[in-house]
């Protein structure tokens, strides 16, 4: 398994990545900035653990006042978690991610500079779900480029290699553990609950920025007049599908199954055609997030 990808230098695909990097780490930073930070709510990860020093610092240094910067300790975090990761999981961190933590602490501490610590909305709640869009849909586009946020990702992956725990499992316990950390330093309960907020929300916004919002179903068909819905999806809705031979698991007989990719307005068509036609067919209805090919969405775009 390996993050490192090669983009020709100053190709297309090299500006798009870094791009995407640039564009992404500025959104992350502006989610943390404006919602999150402010209202010493920490969403796990290295930016988390930097909320938590922040607050906890703040008086301590003649040089910030206001506490040790937010940006910098999750830099100071990245750069020995990423040489450890290296050292332990081999060269699976490229250019691309450091780049992306640099610049997510660089933009975090240079907003703060200009904005302070004020939040934009003294809702806690209402800032949970906005910081959690914008730091998901930063992530989403970093991922996108086909790097990683570092962080509690590294950690999760040295944990990963040595007990055989599911990675996924892995970095929500590694996040927890760090949002219970904020509730032993601040003692407070809103804090580690509105922080599994933003981890929910940030967790669906980077799913739907990577796989894309789609109103496409992916139906299967089993029905006696296939030939007829055949002809209705290929001369009417205009679709292609695929007819795959099946067989009753309760009757035994042998049937067709008709695959089809259709829009949302389509599914409503091509079921009261079939409901006319044969009222006992049978019809699965699948929310499919992305399809790349020939009539949705070409392959070269779904980077």
């Amino acid at each position: 398994m390996t993050y490192v990808t090669k983009e020709k230098l100053f190709s297309r695909e090299w500006f798009k990545a870094y791009a995407l990097i640039l564009v992404g780490s500025f959104i992350l930073a502006a989610g943390f900035v404006l919602f999150i930070d402010p209202h010493r709510i920490a969403p796990g990860g290295v930016y988390g653990i930097g909320i938590i020093v922040h607050y906890l610092t703040k008086g301590m240094f003649s040089w910030a006042p206001d506490g040790f910067p937010i940006g910098t300790v999750g830099l100071l975090l990245n750069i020995p978690l990423t040489i450890i990761g290296i050292r332990v999981l081999g060269p699976m961190f490229g250019i691309k991610t450091v780049v992306g933590f640099v610049l997510s602490s660089v933009f975090i501490d240079t907003l703060h500079l200009w904005l302070g610590y004020d939040p934009l909305v003294d809702d806690m709640l209402l800032s949970s779900i906005f910081g959690g869009v914008l730091i998901g849909f930063g992530l989403g586009l970093i991922f996108k480029s086909k790097a990683t946020s570092g962080g509690s990702d590294i950690i999760a992956m040295i944990i990963a290699k040595y007990t055989r725990l599911p990675l996924g499992q892995l970095m929500i316990y590694v996040d927890s553990t760090i949002v219970l950390l904020a509730l032993v330093a601040f003692q407070d309960w809103k804090i580690p609950l509105y922080s599994w907020v933003v981890i929910y929300v940030t967790g669906k916004v980077i799913d739907m920025t990577i796989q894309g919002v789609s109103y496409d179903k992916a139906l299967f068909i089993i029905t006696d007049r296939h030939e007829e819905v055949k002809n209705k999806i290929i001369h009417d809705i205009e679709r292609g599908g695929t007819i795959i031979n099946v067989q009753g698991m309760y009757t035994g007989h042998d049937k067709k199954m008709i695959f089809t990719n259709v829009s949302r307005r389509e599914v409503h068509m091509l079921k009261d055609y079939i409901q006319q036609i044969d009222p006992n067919a049978f019809i699965t209805v699948i929310d499919a997030n992305e399809i790349l090919g020939n009539g949705f969405k070409p392959l070269n775009e779904s980077m």
